[in-house]
């Protein structure tokens, strides 16, 4: 299922091969997996890896059944010697301590509008994984390079608070403190490297102070003129207009516009608001807006309204 061209840390793509029998793993070719690493300041990293694939079959879904039974008795403990190896040999590679713990393990079974998947999630924690210094260096831990195979991502999460300097390759997306690379694809030693910067001025604070004080002046301004001004004619204005118009689109672009949409809202948690949306995969207001419409009415994702704006959320994905 897997084609480990390197020692070191591609032994992490071993995951799926201890875990998931083989037989069952031969015949199911329509599998995904994220592999989402979380970045503290301190350079520890939590991973998080989701094993998704369909289950079309009564022997399938009995076989998943099987291999979540022996979870955490049989296969979690492999995999734990496994990352705990790898982790050996890039403390080697970097002369930084580093362990590996707290592994957990689940596996269910969810349907949801698109047919029955089993889905497997595996954590654990990874401490002195990134170099602090001024800023966080990510990838030196990666002493054998990575592989990934068809329809698996790699995502990187860095916490606020930080600016990319650079990502060696570059990622095929950036969003908010998050780098996301698709399969396939094959990572040399010490990539993905990135360099992470800590921002110079506290943006936040700061933008905060300036929201309280434009709210204060608004809400003077605002009753002075109810006091001393007549009421102004009420006008109705749209909360949103587009600004662009789009040709409409063939069933072959509208399905790749989906598939894009799908893959962005798994790499970024199962959720993510429109307008983000918009800036991310770099395609018109309204030929999102139609794409999210129809996956809407095929109960494929949620539109929940937050203020202003939509967020939008795979269906089955409680919060």
């Amino acid at each position: 299922m897997h084609k480990i061209t390197r020692n070191g840390l591609a032994i992490i793509l071993l995951i799926l091969l201890c875990g998931i029998p083989a037989a069952w793993a031969a015949s199911v070719p329509d599998y995904t997996t994220a592999y989402t690493i979380t970045v503290s300041d301190d350079g520890t990293a939590f991973w998080n890896v989701e094993y998704r694939t369909p289950l079309t079959t009564s022997d399938e879904i009995s076989i998943f059944e099987n291999y979540s039974d022996n979870l955490n008795s049989l296969y979690l403990p492999e995999l734990k010697d496994l990352m705990q190896h790898s982790a050996a040999q890039a403390a080697a590679g970097t002369e930084r301590h580093m362990t590996v713990e707290n592994f957990t393990g689940n596996s269910a079974v969810q349907t949801n509008p698109t047919g029955k998947f089993g889905v497997v999630t595996i954590s654990f924690y990874w401490t002195n994984f990134a170099a602090p210094d001024d800023g966080l260096a990510v990838g030196d831990a990666f002493v054998g390079g990575l592989y990934l195979s068809k329809d698996n991502t790699l995502v990187i999460q860095y916490p606020a608070g930080y600016t990319v300097s650079t990502a060696e390759p570059a990622p095929d997306q950036q969003g908010s403190n998050t780098l996301v690379w698709y399969g396939m694809r094959s990572f040399g030693v010490g990539k993905p490297d990135i360099v992470l910067e800590k921002t110079a001025f506290p943006l936040v604070p700061v933008a905060a102070g300036c929201v309280i004080v434009i709210i204060a002046v608004a809400g003077l301004v605002q009753y002075r003129r109810k006091k001393h001004d007549p009421l102004p004619t009420a006008t109705a204005e749209p909360l949103e207009v587009p600004d662009d118009s789009s040709p409409p689109l063939s069933d072959a672009d509208r399905i790749g516009v989906e598939d894009r949409i799908l893959r962005q809202l798994r790499a970024n948690g199962g959720e993510q608001y429109q307008s983000d949306l918009v800036k991310v995969l770099d395609i018109p207001k309204s030929t999102l807006s139609s794409a999210l419409n129809d996956l809407h009415q095929r109960g494929i994702i949620q539109k929940i309204k937050k203020g202003r704006e939509n967020l939008i959320r795979l269906a089955g994905e409680d919060r």
